[in-house]
């Protein structure tokens, strides 16, 4: 009998640690400005791709800033597509990337700028932010407004996190 008990405890013991400790998921999470509280996730992997739409504020015009994770969970920029040159935008690319004018737009493209994390202000004035994602060869991207989860003019920086199953389920899931 007692033997049963301690299996019993034991087994409740593992499916707790696995519950609540042991990272399962992996996910682009969105932490409250200077906390460790997020605010939101993104469930994605190494490989995947998301993008990051704003409404330049003065040209009033979407510039796009495209971002895959990588193998060891880190965001990599890799292209930057804007319509029109000004305050904030690039004037041309760095070395080893490529400037193109495609389609109306000017995309600096092979950028390999790394990051551990990102931090991100959700438009104030013209509070257009967009959150897109799916695979390049994906059509069909899913696409959410910044302000369906966050206040104008917040500030959260963004990390890609293994969550556990109790971090999963006691945080916001993006959706569309």
């Amino acid at each position: 009998m007692m033997r049963k008990i301690f299996l019993l405890f034991l087994l409740v013991l593992l499916i707790s640690l696995f519950v609540f400790i042991i990272p399962v998921r992996t996910a682009l999470v969105f932490y409250e400005r200077n906390t460790d509280h997020y605010e939101v996730f993104l469930p994605l992997k190494a490989g995947d791709t998301f993008q990051i739409i704003f409404t330049h504020s003065i040209h009033l015009t979407d510039v796009v800033e495209k971002y895959k994770i990588t193998e060891n969970l880190q965001i990599e920029q890799y292209e930057f597509v804007y319509e029109e040159f000004g305050i904030g935008m690039p004037s041309n690319a760095e070395e080893g990337e490529s400037f193109v004018y495609e389609d109306g737009k000017y995309h600096i493209k092979n950028m390999n700028n790394v990051f551990e994390s990102l931090r991100i202000r959700n438009g104030k004035t013209v509070s257009k932010h967009r959150l897109v994602w799916g695979t390049k060869d994906d059509e069909q991207k899913h696409m959410v407004w910044f302000n369906d989860y966050f206040e104008p003019g917040e500030w959260y920086t963004l990390k890609v996190e293994r969550l556990s199953l109790w971090d999963y389920v006691k945080g916001v899931k993006i959706h569309e």
